[in-house]
Formats: C-alpha cells, structure tokens, sequence
C-alpha cells in the first residue's frame, strides 16, 4: 500500500506539473509584434536623426517656441471678429452647413441603393465584388484630389465641391452600409424567400427596419465628415462659407485673433451636432 500510494503521489505531481506547464506556457515569437517594434524603434531613429541634421540656419528655438506660445494664447485667449461681423460669420457658417448637408443627402440616397448591391447576402457575390472594389479605389483617393478633379470640367467653386464630396461621401458610406446589411440574420432572409417574397419586400420588410439605425448613426458621423471638409473646401477649392473667411484672416490679413473666434465658432457649432445626433440614437434605442 505504501508503494502504491507513493507511486500515486507521484504520478499526481507529474500531472499537476504538466498542468501547470500548459496553463503558464512561454510566450512564442510574435513576427507581427516584433516587426512593430522594429518600426516603432525606427521611426523614433529617424525622428531624432532628422532634428539633430535640420538646418536651423539663424532661428532661435527658444525664442520661437516662445513667440509660438503666444501667437496661440493671442488667438485662444482674445478673439476677436475684426474683418467680419459675427452675423456674418453665421451666415458664411450656415453655408458650409449647407455645402455638408447637400452632400450628405446626394452620397446616402446613392450609397443606399449601392449599399443594397454591394452587400453579399443580398446581391449577386460577383457584383458586390465588383462595387467594394470600385468604392475602396475611390476612398483610396483623398476629397480634395476628387474636388480638383472635376474643379476641371465644372471650374473651382461650390459646385465642384459638391460633386467631389458627393463621389467620395458614396464610396464611404456604401462600404457602411453594405457591412450593417449584411449583419443580418440569414434565417430571416431564407425564411422570407421561402414564404414567396421578392427582393423589395425582404429590403423594406427586413434589412431596412433592422439596419435604421446603423444607417442613421454611420450618416452622422459622415455628415461630421462632410463639415470638416467643407471647410477645407471653402479655401482650397473657392467652395465658400466660414473655411474661406477662415483662410483670408490667416493667410491674406493674418489676423491671429479672428482665427480665434471663427475656431471657437466652429467648435461651437461641432458641439451641438455631436449633442443632436446623441439625441437622436438615444431616441432611435428608446423606441428599437
């Protein structure tokens, strides 16, 4: 008996050491990690690198950062609208609002419908193929090239701006909306094709009612999108609204404290369109 309980005290420690081996095994070779690593490490290099070897020529770097600074509290801390009204600004405000809302509307009734063919429980996998990689070359593209794009057919100005915005705004958004298509259950749709209905019916009778809310949340956050590009549109590409007032205080009458105040304005404005669209996927969960 004392043979064989030593023989089973034994072959008890064995296991639990082998159980203890597997729960605590070593980390293995990460490829993916270290080759992040590596670059993380080589982009520090060459940070520094690049610092050290900069031509400075006579700039005092104390003196600039300290001239910075105050460039920047002069802007944050008195701003002040000099060459524009504050009316003003809000009218040229509104226009950009408009510029975003515009393109918003034109890309989301667009990409809705693409978003439908692109999505592979819904459509033909060939065609969805062939949509994904046509929006994905055209996100691959930054707004404003699209913009100076067809700035050449329709000349600078809000209308090119819309179309480019537009184009992009369908690429963005079908990729959206085809990934909350195709979340759905396929048991819903087998079971409605069964039951004899078409493809309209399964779209309004079961992928749209159960994505409004994916497709309303992904639309906000576009048209948040489209808003900040219109302001970069107002001064690249002659779109008008606050970007190109924002633009001439800073490079044509170089009015630190109006760059203040039409940022603080804009900041404003970005605040109550975070609040709404809160306000409305709170509603939207409420009654979901």
């Amino acid at each position: 008996m004392d043979l064989q309980e030593s023989l089973k005290a034994v072959s008890n420690k064995d296991t639990s050491w082998s159980h203890i081996k597997s729960v605590n095994p070593k980390n293995p070779f990460n490829k993916q990690s270290f080759v992040i690593r590596l670059t993380l490490v080589a982009l520090a290099l060459l940070t520094v690198v690049a610092f050290v070897t900069f031509d400075y020529k006579d700039i005092n770097l104390v003196e600039a950062a300290s001239l910075t600074a105050q460039t920047v509290k002069t802007m944050f801390f008195q701003p002040l609208f000099q060459h524009i009204t504050f009316f003003e600004a809000i009218k040229q405000l509104t226009i950009t609002l408009g510029l975003a809302f515009l393109t918003t509307l034109f890309g989301s009734i667009i990409a809705l419908f693409l978003g439908l063919l692109a999505a592979r429980n819904l459509s033909n996998p060939k065609l969805s193929i062939v949509i994904k990689a046509g929006v994905a070359f055209i996100r691959a593209v930054p707004t404003v090239l699209w913009v100076l794009i067809f700035a050449v057919a329709a000349g600078l100005g809000s209308v090119a701006a819309v179309i480019g915005m537009t184009f992009h705004s369908i690429s963005y958004l079908v990729k959206a909306y085809s990934e909350s298509f195709e979340e759905l259950d396929k048991g819903v749709i087998e079971a409605l094709k069964a039951s004899g209905a078409n493809w309209w019916q399964i779209v309004f009778q079961a992928v749209l009612p159960s994505s409004v809310s994916y497709l309303i949340s992904w639309t906000f956050m576009r048209f948040e999108i489209n808003f900040a590009v219109a302001l970069a549109m107002g001064a690249a590409a002659g779109a008008g609204g606050i970007g190109f007032d924002m633009f001439m205080a800073s490079s044509f009458y170089y009015d630190v404290r109006e760059i203040g105040a039409i940022t603080y304005l804009i900041l404003a404005f970005a605040i109550l369109l975070e609040l709404l669209a809160a306000k409305i996927k709170k509603k939207l969960r409420v009654h979901g």
